[in-house]
């Protein structure tokens, strides 16, 4: 069986214990937690327990406490305490005041006997981590009274892990409710993570299943019988219906048997005389004592004889057994063990039993007995057969594997047979066996899943109360196995009713409907391969305005609209008018467009002048605006009225209008005047630096600076198209400007003018928008899983005081932004916290005014919340020294930590000198540094620091102070050893010799070949500060030669000696000829090539070719000798012969050729032909079958066969009645190999007659005849 898999893992660190508590007094029940913000519930008779003035509830960390107060007989009863999946049952019994008394800790279980049927019962159940069964079972009594009262899922009772000693038998049990279910569930049992029971039923392993019509329960049982102690370990129970699917894990644990070894043999060693005294046997007394093994053998049979049946030693074959696998210094132990006191016998039995061992006569090697592949992957089955003609037959779990496709790929090479599965599958996770005859090998294939990777990871979300949540991951695997988990704790499938988790392939999803305030934390996917971690956060519903509605100020006719956003496109509202629900009209519009509600009112008139408020539904809301009706009155003036404005606007300034950025600007300026008018507009641009007065002449002790003035310059407007324009009739102008941007923020000067004389008016407008975003913010004091952001105000703040900030957070590789706050932040400053170490993020910031919303200011430097700097560097060490450099290299630090690793950074100081300078400027990403322009003859210490987003690590120093001096080192060749032998090369290959060398300072190096210096460009010499390097691109034989290479510093110098041969293809052998031929053989000489190759001749190749085809053959390859004889030449060929000569580098180019044929003569034998007579074959045309007289009926074919001879072939010819039948086409005649055939198709009584059938040749004439007759039927 597989390995065993681990037990679940409980969500409690501290159980609740059963208490006993007298009447009236509290009762107290404490649970911890492995992890604080853990949900947890509890519960008494499968009911909720809430705070009250009965029960108090109270958590702190990890600590969970339930304080029972003034506890009563009703209060009596079983309680529980659920952590996600983990649920702990206690109790708490009230006894009477006067009864009371201190009740101490619950005792433990008692112990029972090896192989007893007592129960060891325990006041605190855990469900789902389990707790052991009594040994021998791990079901519930037979009643159902075990069965849980608040089942969890699909099972009413759950297999509870289990005891059994090595050899007993022991059955799990699940119970399944069966009322809801419309068929029977499926049940599955496994062992470790994905071996399948069902497949392993046999001797040891059974399944049951029955059904209980009156309980409507369904039990399911694993009965194991003869346990050996590989069973122990983790099993797995699954059920599964139509749309529910729940599991359980439990363990087995298998105890080994108790053996004679656990004997005392101590007291057979004490002296029989002082045994039974309380006197202390000293030293000198101890080898006095006997080994008496009789006496030892009697008490151990009778020990033997008390001992439980069931704990017995093994039988005397599994003694054999253990004997024959045993070394031979083992014997006299096992003997001893198993009560064998003949020991000359037992080894003369047990060489015997060697001795007639019997090997297996179909297999000479059998299958492993497991293998293991990884899921995807192909595996070979492979075994040898004795007799390589037998047939043999695979199997999987008992039933014959047959061919299909490319799945299964049976091979047999010899007497080797081999099963190959190709692209395995946990389906191909059996037991497979190889059949020969009636023999067979067995064994176990596990298929291992790989790893299942996060290829997406989950993203953070932020949403409101009421929301809908929908986690999304993606693996690398498609229908992975995966837990979902909520702070630590996994979620299964108790809490259905609140998540739905779906798969799609390779994405999953977790679903939340409607989000609480309790769903919020970290939620985590996890697979076999790594994890993926988001935050959920869940907020109050509050709404937010963007924008507010402002106060207007009309015309008459003209039109008013008052608009808003808030931050929620789905809420509706109500427009009131006076505090009165608004209805629209065909006046009265009123429009929802995403997140803008607008109110548009056309034609204004007096009566529309009041409060209008919009109230957004389901919040406690209200935007209120006023409109303003500007009215014109005009007085009657007589003719030559000078001309003037008029304009009123009650409760306002009349000289500030405010717009909001966006928004249209209409300025409607009634005027008046006879004659009319001309109206000039001109805006006032922005003012200039102020331009000091100098001083009065008036006042000449004034200051200068009291008597600045502004200067300002106006431009003029009068186009009457386009965004900004003025047109004007005879009693108004009108100033419109579409889309008001901050540009038309200023002071606009209105001047009429007529012959009688002129009127001026400055109207101040202000824009006003939402603000400019904020600069990128910038991030500070970087945490384990916090961090202070800081930003400064936008340049702009839109015209309105900035209200607040609103700050985002994200994951760099993310899109989704996250908001930290929904009450705005007053500060410039902001501790973001519960951020996930590891993880890089980005930060950006909104500013808000009364308008609304700025852009997002650009997003901050990428940072990562992490805990603590790395470590320092390992392994600093000096590499080299010079007059003003030092090489330093170390290894990177044992740990990085989640920020990773940016750099190192280098430092140095004088001995003796506290102050460190940068050996480089920023930080290097190598593990060595040449640190350079460093002081002659200094003496100096070198640190290095890690770094990462924390900060630098710890630093490494140099033990002692480094001597900037440069070290004399005798210069050494240090010749590798393939070039101490001869160096050999072929021709037009590159030659590339590198020689290292030691030698401080840098040694001058010298090339030599034949005692002259190196010439010529073909040869390359390129030096380093640690090699030579002789470079030659292409070798040619005037190459070859010996090298010697020289060191010299100073006085002092090395030489080395290379020899380098450039080898090539040798020329063909010279002078070839033929010597003799008799028979069937020729005799070649030749002599060798005059040109060697540079390298010894390792043989030829000799070739014969047939004068008629030319087509070459091979005779002898790898010949040594200058002659050869060729035999089995064919009598009265003639023949070429050439020759190849061969060296290390190859054959030559060209071979040696003899220039004429050699023929192969016939022996003298002179065949002369016999004469024979010619014989004359002519004969005369005769019948050998002559026709015969036919009758027929009419309407059918009629044939007329014959037979007939001659020599030469007589012509044939057809007559009837006298009549030649060659013509008529209603006759058809056929001659093959003397027979005749005349074929009348259709007959009729016409066709009767006298047929002749005549054959003539050059001999003479033959003919014969028949009677036809044709009949009518009647």
């Amino acid at each position: 069986m597989p390995e065993p898999g681990k037990k679940p893992v409980s969500a409690f660190s501290k159980k609740p214990r059963s208490v006993e508590v007298a009447a009236s007094s509290p009762a107290v029940f404490e649970a911890e937690t492995e992890r604080s913000g853990v949900k947890v519930r509890w519960q008494r008779g499968g009911s909720d327990i809430s705070a009250s003035d009965k029960y108090g509830l109270a958590a702190e960390g990890t600590r969970h406490t339930l304080t029972v107060r003034d506890v009563g007989p009703a209060d009596q009863g079983p309680y529980a305490v659920i952590a996600g999946s983990s649920k702990v049952k206690f109790d708490l019994k009230v006894i009477e005041a006067e009864k009371a008394e201190p009740v101490p800790g619950p005792a433990p279980a008692p112990t029972e006997a090896p192989g007893g049927s007592g129960e060891a019962l325990a006041s605190t159940t855990e469900e789902g981590g389990g707790f052991p069964s009594p040994k021998g079972s791990s079901s519930a009594a037979p009643d159902g009274s075990g069965a849980s009262d608040d089942p969890i899922g699909l099972f009413v009772m759950r297999p509870q892990d289990g005891e059994v000693t090595a050899g007993g038998s022991i059955t799990f049990s699940a119970r399944v409710a069966g009322a809801s279910l419309l068929k029977p569930p499926i049940v599955k049992w496994f062992k470790g993570k994905w071996v399948d029971l069902s497949s392993k039923v046999g001797q040891h392993l059974q399944l049951h299943n029955s059904y209980d019509r009156t309980s409507k329960v369904y039990l399911f049982e694993l009965h194991i019988t003869d346990a050996q102690t590989t069973f122990a370990g983790g099993y797995r129970c699954e059920v599964s219906t139509k749309d529910k699917f729940d599991s359980c894990n439990f363990s087995l644990t298998v105890h080994e048997a108790v053996g004679p070894g656990d004997l005392d043999l101590r007291s057979a060693f004490r002296r029989t005389s002082l045994a039974g005294s309380g006197r202390r046997i000293s030293d000198s007394h101890e080898d006095a004592g006997t080994l008496d093994f009789s006496s030892l053998l009697k008490k151990r049979d009778s020990f033997r004889n008390l001992r439980d049946p069931r704990l017995e030693a093994p039988a005397e074959e599994d003694v054999w057994e253990i004997l024959r696998q045993a070394s031979p210094s083992e014997y006299e132990r096992i003997a001893f063990q198993h009560g064998i006191t003949d020991l000359r016998g037992m080894l003369k039995r047990l060489k015997g039993m060697k001795r007639d061992e019997k090997k297996s006569t179909a297999f000479q090697k059998k299958l492993e007995p497991a293998y293991q592949v990884s899921k995807g992957h192909k595996i070979r089955l492979t075994v040898e057969l004795a007799d390589p003609d037998a047939e043999v037959k695979w199997l999987k779990n008992g039933q014959e594997i047959q061919m299909s496709g490319s799945k299964y790929i049976f091979e047999s090479v010899g007497a080797k047979r081999t099963l190959t599965i190709s692209q395995c599958s946990l389906a191909d996770d059996a037991a497979y066996q190889c059949v020969v005859g009636g023999e067979k090998c067995s064994t176990e294939l596990f298929v291992k899943e790989p790893p299942v990777l996060i290829t997406r990871p989950l993203e953070d979300q932020l949403v409101m109360v009421g929301q809908r949540v929908e986690f999304e991951c993606e693996v690398s695997e498609e229908g992975a196995q995966v837990k979902w988990l909520k702070d630590g704790v996994e979620l299964t499938r108790e809490e259905t009713f609140k998540y739905r988790f779906k798969k799609d392939g390779q994405r999953h999803h977790l679903i939340i409907n409607e989000a609480t305030l309790e769903d919020a934390g970290h939620y985590a996917l996890r697979t076999s391969g790594g994890q993926a971690l988001a935050e959920l956060i869940v907020q109050e519903k509050k709404l937010e305005v963007y924008q507010s509605i402002a106060d207007l100020t009309v015309g008459a006719k003209d039109q008013a609209v008052f608009k808003c956003e808030v931050s929620d496109e789905n809420v509706r509202g109500v427009w009131l008018k006076n505090g009165k629900e608004l209805v629209p009209d065909s006046r009265v519009k009123v429009s929802h467009i995403g997140r803008v509600h607008k109110l548009t009112i056309d034609d204004v008139t007096p009566a529309d002048e009041a409060d209008y408020s919009f109230v957004p539904e389901g919040f406690a809301c209200n935007l209120s605006a006023k409109l303003h009706f500007m009215e014109v009155k005009i007085d009657f003036v007589p003719r030559q009225e000078p001309p003037k404005i008029h304009l009123d606007c009650p409760g306002r300034k009349p000289d500030t209008i405010v717009v909001v950025a966006g928004n249209k600007l209409r300025l409607d300026v009634p005027i008046s005047g006879d004659p009319a008018p001309t109206v000039i507009w001109q805006k006032t641009l922005t003012q200039k630096n102020k331009v000091p007065a100098g001083p009065s002449l008036d006042a000449p002790g004034e200051d200068a600076g009291d008597s600045d003035e502004w200067v300002f310059d106006k431009k003029l407007l009068c186009d009457t198209e386009g965004r900004v324009r003025v047109e004007t009739t005879k009693d108004r102008s009108i100033f419109t400007v579409e889309g008001a941007e901050k540009e038309d923020e200023g002071v606009y000067v209105v001047t009429v003018k007529n012959p009688v004389g002129e009127d001026q008016v400055n109207l101040t407008v202000k824009v006003i928008d939402v603000p400019d975003p904020p600069a990128a913010p910038k991030i500070s004091n970087v945490g384990e899983d916090s961090c202070t952001v800081q930003w400064e105000p936008p340049a702009y703040d839109g015209g309105q005081p900035v209200l607040g900030y609103i700050l985002e957070r994200k994951k760099k590789k993310s899109f989704r932004w996250m908001r930290l706050n929904f009450d705005l932040l007053q500060e410039l400053s902001h501790e973001a916290r519960r951020m996930i170490e590891g993880v890089v993020y980005e930060m950006r910031v909104y500013a808000v005014n009364t308008i609304g919303m700025s852009r997002p200011s650009p997003a901050s430097q990428p940072f990562m919340p992490i805990g603590e700097p790395p470590s320092e560097p390992t392994h600093l060490a000096v590499e080299d020294v010079s007059d003003t450099t030092v090489s330093l290299k170390w290894r990177p630090p044992e740990r990085v930590g989640a920020g990773g690793l940016d750099g190192y950074s280098v430092e140095y100081c004088q001995e003796g000198c506290s102050e460190w300078v940068a050996a480089l400027e920023g930080l290097t990403e190598h593990t060595s540094l040449l640190v350079k322009d460093l002081p002659t003859g200094a003496r100096l210490l070198f640190r290095v620091r890690a770094h990462n987003m924390a900060g630098p690590g710890a630093p490494i120093a140099t033990k002692e102070p480094v001597t900037v001096q440069e070290i004399l080192q005798r210069p050494r060749l240090q010749v590798p050893r393939h070039l101490r032998q001869t160096i050999q090369r072929k021709v037009g290959e590159p030659v590339n010799l590198l020689i290292p060398f030691q030698g401080k300072p840098r040694p001058q190096v010298t090339w030599t070949k034949e005692g002259q210096p190196l010439a010529g460009e073909e040869v390359s010499i390129r030096n380093s500060p640690t090699d030579t390097i002789l470079f030659i691109r292409a070798a040619r034989r005037a190459h070859s030669g010996t090298y010697e290479v020289m060191l010299r510093i100073e006085n002092m110098e090395d030489k080395a000696t290379l020899v380098l041969r450039v080898v090539d293809k040798p020329s063909p052998p010279q002078d070839i000829r033929v010597t003799e031929a008799w028979g069937f053989n020729v005799v070649l000489e030749w002599k060798p090539p005059q040109d060697d190759g540079n390298t010894e001749i390792l043989g030829y190749t000799v070739q014969k070719a047939d004068k008629k085809t030319m087509e070459w053959f091979t005779v002898l390859e790898h010949y040594r000798r200058t002659h050869c004889v060729v035999s089995e030449l064919i009598v009265g060929n003639g023949y070429y012969f050439r020759v190849f000569s061969h060296n290390a580098v190859g054959p030559s180019d060209n071979a040696a050729t003899t220039k004429e044929p050699v023929f192969i003569p016939r022996p003298g034998i002179t065949y002369e032909p016999p004469n024979y007579k010619a014989l004359d074959f002519s004969e005369a045309p005769s019948f050998t079958r002559p026709l015969v007289n036919r009758s027929v009926i009419a309407g059918y074919n009629a044939t007329l066969c014959c037979a007939v001879r001659g020599s030469p072939k007589p012509k044939v010819s057809w007559f009837k009645n006298g009549l030649d039948l060659g013509e008529d086409a209603r006759f058809r005649m056929f001659s093959k190999q003397g027979v005749l055939t005349l074929e009348i198709r259709k007959t009729c009584p016409f066709d009767g007659g006298v047929y002749v059938c005549r054959a003539t040749n050059l001999q003479g004439e033959a003919q014969c005849e028949c009677r036809l007759e044709v009949r009518v039927p009647q």
